[in-house]
C-alpha cells in the first residue's frame, strides 16, 4: 500500500479569507516505510506575508516571489500524488488549502475519504496527551533537533516516521519472519564441535519417593 505523507506551509489559517499555500512537502511511504520518493516546492502566494506566519516558517514574500505559483505546479503535484491516500497531521487543515487552490483552477477537490489524519489517530491512541508533531517525535524517540522552524518537507519526513510508529512500528507482525527470510546464523568452530549429552532422566525413583514420604511424616503441623 503506497501513500503520500505531506505537509503544507501557508500565509495563515483560512484560504477563504485570502490565505495561500507557500510550501508543499511530500514523502511516499509503502506499507508505512518511506520509499525515498519526495516532492518539494516553494510557491509564490501572489500576496504579502503576515509577520506571524513568517515567524513560524521563515519564508518571506521577497524569497517566494521568485518561485512558481500554484497554477504552475498543480499538474506536477497531482501527478506525484496519483491515486494514493494523503496522510497529514491535522489533515483537515492541509486538505482545505489544497482543495481550495485546486478548485480555483478548475480541478476537482480530493475527497475526505482519501485523507488520513495522524492527529486523530494519535488522539485515539493517547487520549488526553500532547499530540503535536514535536510531542509525538519525543514520545517515539525521533530526532527532530533540526526543526528550528516549520518546514513542509522536514515536517513530512518527521511525520512519515511518526506515522510508522502510530501504525505499529517496523515489525507490525510481532517480528515473525518466515524461516526462508531469516538471516543465516553463523556459529563458531567451538559451537560446531561441541559434544551434546543426552538429557538425564528427571523423574524421581521409587526409593526417592519413599524417602520423601518418610520425611513429610516427620514434619509437625504440615500442610500435607
Amino acid at each position: 500500500m503506497r501513500e503520500v505523507v505531506f505537509d503544507t506551509e501557508t500565509t495563515g489559517f483560512d484560504p477563504f479569507n485570502g490565505d495561500r499555500i507557500v510550501e508543499i512537502g511530500c514523502v511516499v511511504v509503502e506499507d508505512y516505510i518511506p520509499t525515498g520518493e519526495v516532492y518539494h516546492v516553494y510557491i509564490n502566494p501572489e500576496r504579502d506575508m503576515p509577520a506571524a506566519a513568517e515567524q513560524v516558517h521563515g519564508l518571506s514574500a521577497e524569497f517566494l516571489k521568485n518561485h512558481p505559483t500554484f497554477s504552475e505546479i498543480v499538474a506536477d503535484f497531482r501527478d506525484f500524488c496519483g491515486d494514493m491516500n494523503l496522510v497529514a497531521h491535522n489533515a483537515e487543515f492541509d486538505m482545505k488549502f489544497i482543495n481550495w487552490e485546486m478548485e480555483n483552477l478548475g480541478f476537482p477537490p480530493y475527497p475526505a475519504s482519501r485523507s488520513i489524519d495522524t492527529l486523530a489517530i494519535s488522539r485515539r491512541k493517547f487520549p488526553g496527551a500532547n499530540n503535536t508533531l514535536d510531542a509525538l517525535c519525543k514520545r517515539f524517540s525521533i530526532d527532530n533537533s533540526n526543526r528550528v522552524k516549520h518546514g513542509a518537507l522536514l515536517d513530512a519526513e518527521l511525520l512519515a516516521e511518526v506515522y510508522l510508529e502510530l501504525m505499529g512500528g517496523r515489525q507490525t507482525g510481532l517480528g515473525l519472519v518466515p524461516d526462508d527470510k531469516k538471516p543465516e546464523v553463523q556459529t563458531s568452530d567451538a559451537m560446531q564441535n561441541r559434544l551434546f549429552r543426552e538429557p538425564r532422566p528427571h523423574s524421581a525413583s521409587d526409593l526417592e519417593l519413599e524417602r520423601h514420604k518418610a520425611f513429610i511424616k516427620k514434619i509437625e503441623n504440615s500442610l500435607w
